[in-house]
């Protein structure tokens, strides 16, 4: 498939500006509709991006995880896996918990670094009961991934997210350099696709 290099260049600016702790401020989340992960992640900026990846339906899933792995710990990138605990620990990675769902195995280590997809209040204090270090509320904005869904927008979207502290939340859907601004400091990060397949 194509793949259009580059990103939004006004999110870049924004993450560089605010990214001064140990998680990094931008993830791009995979798809494999849209984007060739393997191409892509060696675009990105080193040190400063997390990928969280889904793939679910790969056939080779846990094989491009591990070429991801290789090209992620080449650039200083976080790793996320999405819903599955077993791959993340095979592949010394984070987990994603979509929904704030408990993982599929009881045992990880403290230091896994942990986030989540988060609705609404119910799913923000079970990613909180189930230790996610980061939480990505969404959708923030209207997204074309779900075209005609209803989206939180900029005042419920810091209502919610003044309700995850201490845990860092993150923007999701809909987000792009001048979107997220419109969050302010309650935004500690954000999530993407489109954003990273643009160079606006």
């Amino acid at each position: 498939m194509p793949l259009r290099l580059g990103m939004d260049q006004r999110l870049l600016r924004w993450a560089r500006r605010i990214g001064q702790g140990k998680l990094p401020p931008l993830f791009l989340f995979t798809d494999p509709e849209r984007m060739d992960i393997v191409a892509l992640a060696q675009t990105l900026p080193r040190g400063l991006c997390g990928v969280v990846f889904r793939h679910d339906g790969a056939p080779d899933r846990a094989a491009l995880a591990r070429r991801l792995r290789a090209i992620c710990r080449a650039r200083r990138l976080a790793l996320v896996i999405a819903g599955d605990a077993k791959l993340a620990l095979a592949l010394q990675a984070g987990l994603h918990l979509r929904g704030g769902a408990r993982p599929n195995l009881t045992r990880l280590p403290r230091h896994m670094l942990r986030t989540a997809s988060v609705h609404d209040a119910r799913e923000l204090r079970r990613a909180r009961d189930n230790g996610a270090n980061i939480m990505f509320i969404s959708p923030a904005f209207p997204t074309r991934s779900h075209p005609g869904g209803a989206a939180l927008g900029a005042h419920r979207w810091r209502a919610l997210a003044r309700r995850a502290a201490p845990t860092k939340a993150y923007a999701l859907g809909g987000i792009d350099g001048n979107a997220v601004r419109s969050l302010g400091p309650t935004c500690a990060g954000a999530g993407a696709i489109d954003a990273f397949l643009s160079s606006q």
